[in-house]
């Protein structure tokens, strides 16, 4: 298979901002190398830039690109890769686009990454900690908002981490829906992994 990471800002529209549309797309390599970085013009009047968070600004709409130019590059990009992210179900909610769950990896449900943050395993841990507790690196940090390239290489470099044991895991999960995207990590955290939800997505995350 071939990796890439991807990471997503947004902005809010709708009534008091609450919807959320894509402003920003980042898509890096394996080895963290930029692949795609793009600002994107919602398709809806942006009511909150949520700057402080997304790190969005009214200059940056200046040079967008509209939505629908840049879904069908995203597209392009991901057909038949494997895709790794924190929460991805919220990336791929404003991409507006559905990626088959085998070949996603998230690294905000993996329980080996949380075992070795030594993280409540029915926890979601944000990517900010996992990436300061395992990588002993800072992001996210000031109030310029978060930068989705650094953000898809970190949670590139989390997969790394547990890379092994994560793709090795996958054939004990069967093959429901959730493979993949909610792996086996070991056999140890059975327990603790038969007590927690799990997702149903059908055949792909939306």
């Amino acid at each position: 298979w071939q990796y890439v990471g991807l990471d997503c800002e947004m902005v809010g529209s709708g009534p008091n901002g609450m919807r959320s549309e894509l402003a920003r797309c980042s898509i890096v390599s394996y080895d963290g190398d930029v692949l795609y970085d793009c600002y994107v013009k919602p398709v809806h009047r942006i009511v909150d830039y949520r700057t402080c968070y997304s790190g969005i600004t009214k200059h940056h709409m200046k040079i967008a690109v509209p939505f629908s130019q840049a879904r069908k590059k995203i597209e392009k990009l991901l057909q038949g890769k494997v895709v790794v992210g924190h929460a991805l179900h919220h990336d791929f909610d404003v991409i507006h686009l559905c990626h088959p769950s085998h070949l996603i990896r998230d690294t905000s449900v993996n329980l080996l990454l949380k075992k070795l943050a030594k993280f409540p395993i029915q926890s979601t841990a944000s990517l900010k900690y996992l990436t300061k507790a395992l990588l002993k690196q800072d992001i996210q940090m000031g109030t310029q908002g978060h930068s989705s390239v650094e953000d898809a290489r970190a949670a590139m470099q989390l997969f790394q981490l547990v890379e092994e044991e994560w793709e090795k895991s996958l054939p004990k999960c069967g093959s429901g829906p959730a493979v993949g995207y909610w792996p086996c990590p070991c056999e140890d955290l059975a327990p603790e992994m038969a007590s927690f939800p799990r997702l149903t997505w059908g055949e792909g995350i939306w």
